[in-house]
């Protein structure tokens, strides 16, 4: 199962991304993250993301999360 983590600083348009720590190859420095914790799919990790972030400024790593980056 996954592991993702979320980027606590945000991009330049106010999103903070999620990183799925197995694959990505551009995840934040390490005291940039905050872990999310284990999940089926990067679906599960933006929704459990959006809870830490409640404007809903978050998505998924281009890189890593594709299926979840909506911007």
């Amino acid at each position: 199962m996954p592991q993702y983590t979320i980027n606590k600083n945000a991009q330049n348009d106010g999103y903070h991304e999620i990183h799925n720590v197995n694959t990505c190859s551009y995840l934040p420095q390490l005291q940039n993250r905050i872990d999310l914790g284990l999940f089926d799919n990067c679906s599960s990790a933006v929704l459990s993301a959006k809870l830490k972030y409640p404007n809903n400024k978050v998505d998924g790593c281009y890189y890593c999360c594709n299926t979840c980056h909506t911007r």
